[in-house]
């Protein structure tokens, strides 16, 4: 049909990124979120440590803000990904498309007769069987 064109490597290997640091790093884009703790831990007169007020509230509506964004996050990752594979596909030329394209209504034509003249000949031999 045709022949497979290869793409030409890039000049300079890219520093691939690992799952956890595209998965981080976009989500502070897309939140604006900073690196400092959520919580932290002040020590207590009895020796032990204990969280800071109102942890429970932060909580309850820092999870609710999470599953939002990571639905977001993870649309715009899957986006991403897709424009990064949609690049690798080879498309065909516009001559092999037609030429595709012909073939495959020259083959639907040929098998829709073939199985009309079986259709028409089984019919004639019921009637005359059962007839």
């Amino acid at each position: 049909m045709g022949r497979l064109i290869r793409k030409k490597p890039s000049p300079k290997p890219k520093k691939k990124k690992t799952a956890v640091e595209t998965d981080s790093a976009a989500s502070e884009k897309v939140r604006g979120v900073s690196k400092k703790p959520l919580l932290t831990l002040v020590k207590a007169p009895e020796g032990g440590n204990k969280p800071t007020g109102g942890v429970q509230t932060a909580v309850s509506s820092f999870k609710g803000r999470i599953e939002k964004d990571n639905v977001i996050t993870k649309s715009i990752q899957f986006l991403r990904e897709v424009k990064v594979e949609l690049k690798k596909v080879t498309w065909p030329s516009r001559k092999q498309t037609l030429g595709s394209t012909a073939v495959v209504i020259i083959l639907v034509i040929v098998f829709s007769l073939f199985l009309g003249v079986v259709d028409v000949g089984l019919s004639t031999l019921i009637r005359v069987v059962f007839g």
